[in-house]
């Protein structure tokens, strides 16, 4: 008989460690959105970490800005940034503070309020792909700027919490470039950041780095 994945909160020591000790650690933990219309839970399957000022493909890296205030306070708290003028995409912050490293939620499976997350989700063919990629995950569970700076491990009501659900046997985590980075940052050699569960299908397939055309 397989056990119910824990629903303890994680404690805010979880996320006060090295953002390369957290970010495989979160694959099969449990993401917890609460609604008005009831609460959507997603089993992270995922992850991409971001090292702060040390890392060239971290939005940190050039030092602090109004757009990313969050990701130099305390771990544990939530980062939600607005990419391409239209997708949300959201970070769980990490390390002690004024480390700004922070590890990007890249895609999960709905467990729970799957039918809250199929009405944001029109466009999903089938719910493997509700949460199958961070601007999808974001979406599914109704998450933009306005949860920018939430605290995942705050006691009592609270709209985004971080519970231990399942972790993943070392074994069946992989791990290689990050998705759509440019540059250094993107160089799998040395920033292999990206951690997934192995052959789970909702992790989001890998994209290199593509220029952005401009429109004539």
């Amino acid at each position: 008989m397989i056990a119910p994945p824990d629903r303890t909160p994680l404690p805010r020591e979880f996320f006060d460690r090295p953002v390369l000790d957290i970010a495989p650690d979160l694959l099969g933990r449990i993401l917890v959105r609460t609604t008005p219309d009831g609460p959507i839970a997603v089993r992270l399957t995922e992850v991409e970490a971001y090292d702060g000022p040390n890392d060239p493909g971290s939005h940190a890296y050039r030092g602090r800005t109004a757009r990313n205030e969050v990701m130099f306070g305390p771990p544990g708290h939530v980062y939600v940034y607005f990419t391409y003028g239209m997708w949300h995409c959201m970070n769980l912050v990490c390390g002690p503070e004024d480390t700004a490293s922070a590890v990007l939620l890249r895609a999960g499976e709905v467990i729970e309020g799957t039918e809250l997350a199929r009405k944001r989700r029109l466009s999903a063919r089938n719910d493997k792909e509700l949460a199958k990629g961070p601007a999808r995950l974001a979406t599914a569970l109704e998450v933009d700027r306005a949860l920018d700076g939430t605290d995942a491990c705050a006691s009592g009501e609270t709209p985004l919490r971080m519970l231990t659900g399942t972790p993943v046997a070392p074994d069946q985590v992989r791990s290689g470039p990050r998705t759509g980075v440019a540059g250094e940052g993107g160089n799998g050699d040395v920033h292999p950041w990206r951690f997934w569960v192995a052959n789970d299908p909702t992790v989001s397939p890998y994209r290199a780095h593509a220029p952005r055309r401009r429109s004539s």
